[in-house]
């Protein structure tokens, strides 16, 4: 039961945290202190404006905000987020552009499962819009999934990669950012052996892990110095009575929200700050640079206990991907067997999360796929977000990917072959 009351003790101080600042806010909205030229008054209500957004963020999950886009027509056309494939961790969403011709590309957007919210590539989704069916695995919180629902560890996650592969089909162009590529790998080396027709075109791994040791950073050395127990002991909690993943195991979205803020504390204590003063001086928004990007940083969700665990422990520490050891369901995966879907790397040259060189190391794991089929891209100057949000992404890194997917089309390949029949 401490796990328990651990979790709700946290829940207990985010929500007083949130009921502090709409009470400060509140208090000093009074008219009458309009009276009383005091700007401690000001900066109370910005405090508690500020304070509230903060802590009410933390349990909500963004919306997309992709409700309309403009295409060649010049008109702005609905877009429709809809489920293809529903399931108790994770559905498979296809951003839908009503009114447009289907787009000769269909890619599927694989989101890390690392304590935010799919939502945190909603700019990357927007700008493969312009000219793609876009697809994404959309992770549940592990807080709302009742226990009923069972276990979901890496296995799971490359399980549910493989069904929604097979559900898009072969013409589908996969594209890993960050935490799964190294199960994206594995998922699509499991159809290339068991379900070679439901492999994908092309297969794209940003930013990821496959091989942690090859170049070492602080958050691969922290996986090293941990062992598993104390990981367990420190960093799993069960969920508490308020969400109806009652009693389930889970690495929670706060504990892993304060380890992000702790590792540049002084960075945001200073953005804090600094919107407190703006709000102060009425030049804060709703949708200013510090809200746009803390309304997403601030949202986190649960991740069951056994799938951080799994993680840490076969993907970090015994490198069972990197070594071509990983099993799944019983089946001993072999990455060598992918030999027909082309596959690319893209790394940022100052990423110090998934530091260049381990993405990379898939190229060496394909081993039954020739040279002209495997791609690599450095990005200079470019950190881990840059490399598949920022400007890197879209001045550079897209166009890349978009070539390098209609250089390797199976439907492309197929129109061809066609027209050579014919001729």
């Amino acid at each position: 039961m401490r796990y328990m009351i651990t979790y709700d003790l946290m829940e207990t101080m985010r929500n007083t945290n949130q009921w502090m600042g709409a009470t400060a806010s509140a208090v000093a909205s009074y008219p009458i202190f309009s009276m009383i030229p005091n700007p401690a008054f000001s900066a109370m209500a910005a405090w508690g404006e500020v304070t509230e957004r903060t802590f009410q963020r933390m349990v909500v999950k963004p919306d997309w905000g992709i409700r309309t886009f403009t295409c060649e027509d010049g008109k702005d056309h609905l877009v429709d987020i809809t489920t293809v494939l529903e399931r108790p961790f994770g559905d498979l969403v296809h951003f839908r552009v009503n009114g447009r011709q289907e787009q000769p590309r269909k890619v599927l957007l694989v989101a890390p499962m690392s304590g935010h919210y799919a939502t945190l590539l909603r700019s990357t989704v927007k700008s493969l819009l312009v000219n793609c069916e876009v697809y994404v695995t959309d992770w549940h919180n592990a807080r709302d999934i009742p226990v009923s629902e069972g276990k979901f560890d890496v296995e799971d996650y490359t399980l549910y990669l493989v069904d929604f592969m097979k559900e898009l089909g072969p013409d589908t162009h996969v594209v890993a950012v960050c935490q799964p590529a190294p199960l994206t790998l594995a998922a699509t080396a499991y159809l290339a052996e068991l379900e070679p027709k439901a492999q994908p075109s092309t297969l794209t791994l940003i930013g990821g892990p496959v091989d942690p040791d090859a170049t070492p950073t602080d958050v691969t050395d922290f996986g090293r110095r941990v062992t598993m127990g104390q990981l367990e002991e420190t960093m799993i909690q069960r969920v508490g009575f308020k969400y109806k993943g009652v009693g389930r195991m889970v690495y929670p979205g706060l504990l892993q929200l304060a380890s992000f803020m702790s590792m540049n504390a002084d960075r945001h204590s200073k953005a804090f700050s600094d919107q407190i003063h703006r709000v102060m001086r009425g030049e804060a928004s709703e949708l200013d640079a510090h809200n746009r990007f803390y309304d997403e940083y601030l949202a986190v969700m649960d991740m069951t206990a056994e799938f951080y665990l799994s993680t840490v422990e076969r993907v970090f520490k015994n490198r069972e991907i990197a070594r071509n050891e990983f099993v799944v369901a019983g089946h001993k995966v072999d990455i060598g067997k992918i030999t027909d879907v082309a596959v690319k790397t893209v790394e940022g040259s100052n990423d110090d999360i998934s530091a260049p060189g381990q993405c990379i190391a898939a190229l060496d794991l394909c081993t039954g796929l020739p040279d002209a089929k495997k791609a690599s891209h450095v990005e200079p100057g470019a950190g881990h977000y840059g490399i598949f949000a920022g400007r890197s992404w879209r001045d550079n890194i897209r166009p890349l990917v978009i070539d390098f997917m209609n250089a390797n089309s199976r439907k492309s390949q197929r129109r061809a072959a066609n027209n050579n029949k014919v001729a």
